[in-house]
């Protein structure tokens, strides 16, 4: 460890001096614009729709509290992140923490892992769109899209916009996510009006909720957080990023969660009452834009939701790209990933590679006749086991990277200790909660891959340079 820790100081000690040239456009980006990286890799306002009546049905009256405790670990694992992007920026985010950091083994994992939740987090939300593509078609045309060239034209086009342009790509991003998530507050900012402010006892008070729930229930809440880190990847791009990015990482976990925790406690209210449970709901705003007397809102939720899922796909498209093109750096993969368009600034064959990838796990699942919102869910199972990976490994690294600065710190090494824990707890339940084989199978599936991605590692060296 100690050649590695000496390694670990050259790298964190100056950081402009080792940063490595990789081709990408440096300091486009505004603050803004970095935060839409993070903003649109979490997609907000689909899990309003997708993601809070699933924990409902886990969590019932606790589903706002459920969606605190995941803001809780999430900013331990955002203090963390933070702290490193202060030091660092590369488009590797993550990887490179781990790998600049700990011996070369943990930052394989970490690149392994951070590409996985990448990948199925775009293929997830791939899903998503097909899923509200065809919500949408069967409401207006009474016709259903076919699947897979639907599938097909969503990554593709997000494949050519990331690879056209990423201040293009991050200003599309921003606009989405303002527009859509706007329409989610004004619903409920309605709603509430409707029904009148007051503290709703059944939510405050947790009534019926089961503590042996809220353990699942809280795995799927945080599956509306991953994501929020994604801004680390554009430490090549931003401008200033040592203060952007970091500020970035805090502000979408902060703003998120209060989102959330917002839709939580008012869909709950809102389905009160009503013969349809929010669990069972396909499109929960939509109805509860119809009882604010704003159906037309719902209309334009829905189809925020899908634009949203689209940029969702964008900016999984971006970050999975930069993580191939760190990867190559790092000798993980062959050097043409590391190669960009001198005109447009982006890394080509990393964005080809990864929209062709999500659009291959959506394809496998079509084939065999999954429906849109059904690859939502086990594709982004898939990604919370890479995501929750990689948040760990950071928060390893953190202690000694700030060691090799001499920069010790309790606060930091109780936090770092605490976010594993607490990742580890996460998985644990993540395990205990597969309701059918499928969701049993996942771990599996992950784990497999994260072998295959060693060997591939151990390959690597003999083929082309050893991992940095």
């Amino acid at each position: 460890m100690n050649n590695h820790t000496t390694d670990a100081r050259e790298v964190y000690t100056n950081p402009p001096a080792n940063q490595e040239k990789y081709g990408l456009h440096a300091g486009v980006l505004s603050p803004m614009e970095t935060l839409a990286q993070s903003v649109s890799a979490m997609a907000p306002s689909t899990s309003s729709s997708l993601t809070i009546p699933l924990v409902f049905a886990l969590a019932g009256n606790a589903t706002w509290f459920v969606y605190l405790l995941a803001l809780g670990a999430t900013l331990l694992v955002g203090f963390c992140i933070s702290r490193f992007a202060k030091l660092s920026a590369s488009p590797g985010s993550l990887y490179s923490y781990t790998a600049d950091t700990l011996p070369p083994f943990f930052g394989v994992v970490a690149a392994w892992g951070l590409l996985m939740a990448y990948l199925a987090t775009g293929a997830s939300v791939a899903g998503g769109a097909l899923y509200y593509a065809v919500v949408l078609s069967q409401q207006f045309l009474h016709w259903a899209p076919p699947a897979i060239p639907t599938l097909a034209i969503v990554c593709v086009i997000a494949g050519f916009i990331a690879y056209r342009d990423i201040k293009l790509s991050a200003e599309m991003m921003l606009w989405i996510e303002i527009i859509s998530v706007s329409l989610v507050v004004i619903v409920l900012v309605l709603m509430l009006t409707h029904f009148g402010f007051h503290v709703d006892l059944d939510q405050m008070s947790l009534k019926g909720a089961s503590l042996s729930a809220l353990g699942p229930a809280l795995v799927l809440a945080m599956f509306s957080f991953v994501g929020f880190e994604s801004a680390t990847t554009l430490g090549g791009e931003a401008r200033n990023p040592l203060k952007t990015i970091p500020r970035a990482v805090l502000q979408c976990a902060i703003l998120a969660g209060v989102f959330f925790i917002l839709c939580a406690y008012s869909e709950v209210l809102g389905f009160r009452g009503q013969s349809a449970s929010l669990s069972d709901s396909t499109s929960p705003l939509h109805l509860l834009a119809g009882r604010a007397g704003v159906s037309w809102l719902g209309i334009a939720i829905d189809f925020g939701a899908a634009v949203s899922m689209f940029a969702c796909v964008l900016a999984c498209t971006t970050a999975a790209a930069r993580v191939l093109m760190r990867m190559a750096h790092g000798g993980l993969l062959p050097s043409i990933f590391e190669s960009t368009s001198k005109k447009h600034g982006t890394p080509v064959a990393s964005v080809a590679l990864s929209a062709a990838l999500m659009f291959a796990g959506t394809l496998g699942l079509g084939l065999r006749g999954f429906k849109g919102e059904e690859m939502y869910d086990l594709l982004g199972s898939l990604a919370v086991f890479g995501f929750l990976t990689a948040y760990a490994l950071v928060a390893v690294a953190l202690p000694f990277a700030r060691r090799a600065l001499g920069q010790h710190s309790t606060l930091v090494v109780v936090v770092s200790i605490l976010t594993v824990l607490v990742m580890g707890l996460i998985v644990v339940y993540d395990l205990r909660s597969a309701s059918d084989a499928t969701h049993a199978l996942i771990p599996w599936i992950y784990l497999g891959y994260l072998g295959a991605g060693l060997l591939w590692a151990l390959a690597a060296r003999m083929l082309w340079k050893t991992p940095a």
